[in-house]
């Protein structure tokens, strides 16, 4: 029987296309991937992966054989989440996945009063605009700005996050909208919804500055550099910005909380969950 090891590496190198991708994916060195490639063939005695100068293919049987893996490591992680589940103390670490703007301007300004309630768990936030598959348990629960679709998950909408734009209360051209210029995402954000939004607004009118983190365009505003597009939970609470544009067209996005079937009834993951649920309700911003 194959070597489990040697399989979860042959499914990074399927899934990333190159051995230094997965050597990165699974933070080892580029030489234990392909001496656990090698080992899988020499076990199977089929070739799995074509090595080609810049990538590496999978072959007939390695499709085929990669489909069996994923289904073995599905299985392997369904036993790890229901050990897990079986812990009933309100104690361990639990990960919590959530966008860039929720995670810096929201979440980690209740870290204190979440360690305060649950001085047992140690609550893991992760900053990410990519979606993380709970199935492989990269995290324990997520947040997400569009409806889950994954099976084995158990999704629930929060609430909306409205967007507005502003600008610095002295801003010079504030009261004349033909003068503004607009700070954006670049274009390795060209379709990301509210790019759309802010550019569908600026049309002709020039772009000042592109910054590819939410927090910059915050400070970018602040100092008279253009107008912006943030979530109104973040530009109504800065005396320095005033919003501005009534009339234009509105935005918002959904707030989703996820978690895998096999955790919600975990005690710690359950305390998360109904932390992170409380923090979203008791805001108006974050009505429905």
């Amino acid at each position: 029987m194959a070597d489990w090891e040697n399989l979860r590496h042959f499914l990074a190198v399927a899934r990333c296309g190159t051995l230094s991708g997965a050597a990165r994916a699974l933070k080892v060195d580029h030489a234990t991937v392909s001496r656990r490639l090698a080992v899988l063939e020499a076990e199977l005695d089929v070739m799995l992966v074509e090595r080609l100068p810049r990538s590496c293919r999978l072959t007939t049987i390695g499709q085929q054989v990669f489909d069996q893996a994923v289904t073995m490591e599905g299985a392997a992680d369904g036993v790890a989440r229901v050990a897990r589940a079986a812990h009933t103390p309100l104690i361990g670490k639990v990960t919590l996945s959530a966008p860039p703007v929720l995670a810096a301007h929201l979440l980690a300004q209740h870290l204190a009063q979440f360690r305060t309630l649950y001085p047992d768990i140690r609550l893991s936030l992760a900053a990410q605009a990519q979606q993380v598959s709970l199935s492989r348990r990269e995290a324990d629960v997520a947040l997400r700005l569009v409806r889950p679709k994954e099976a084995g998950n158990v999704a629930r909408k929060l609430g909306t996050m409205a967007f507005g734009l502003y600008a610095r209360r002295d801003y010079a051209h504030r009261d004349r909208p033909d003068q503004w210029q607009f700070i954006a995402f670049d274009e390795n954000f060209v379709d990301m919804p509210q790019q759309k939004w802010l550019l569908g607004i600026a049309g002709r009118r020039p772009v000042a500055c592109e910054l590819n983190d939410i927090g910059g365009h915050l400070i970018a505003v602040r100092t008279g550099a253009g107008v912006a597009g943030l979530p109104c939970f973040m530009g109504d609470a800065d005396p320095d910005l005033v919003r501005i544009g009534e009339g234009l067209p509105s935005f918002s996005r959904d707030i989703w909380l996820l978690v895998h079937r096999d955790l919600r009834k975990t005690p710690s993951v359950r305390a998360v969950m109904d932390f992170v649920v409380a923090l979203i309700n008791e805001r108006g911003d974050f009505a429905a």
